[in-house]
């Protein structure tokens, strides 16, 4: 499973990722400053689950139905960085399966995972 973070995501949080085996690229490293759309397209392109904080993207994958490998939204108010990472990596590994063309949504007590409607 490949990984795109969106600019709003931790460094701390991608190099956790990149240490338990995660092969993620960041957005600030490709097209820093891209739009959303830009962002998609380059999840798309890059054949890679988006993650990020930006609430924007339910509206591009639900209202506007981009299609996307997937995205998962962090929603992990509160946390530090480090426990932040271990619940992604938790979600990641069990619910790996799931996560491809949907909209996942992180938060500390519960996860949810939506397909797109067709």
């Amino acid at each position: 499973m490949k990984l795109l973070a969106d600019e709003c995501i931790e460094r701390s949080i991608v190099n956790h990722l990149k240490e338990n085996g995660f092969d993620i690229f960041t957005v600030a490293e490709l097209t820093p400053g891209a739009s959303d759309d830009i962002v998609i397209k380059l999840a798309n392109k890059k054949k890679s689950i988006l993650v990020t904080a930006d609430k924007d993207f339910g509206e591009l994958f639900y209202r506007q139905r981009k299609l996307t490998y997937g995205i998962i939204l962090l929603r992990l108010h509160g946390l530090s960085s480090e426990n932040k990472a271990r619940v992604i990596v938790k979600t990641l590994n069990e619910h790996k399966d799931e996560l491809l063309g949907s909209f996942t949504v992180i938060e500390p007590t519960q996860i949810r995972i939506r397909r797109a409607s067709t």
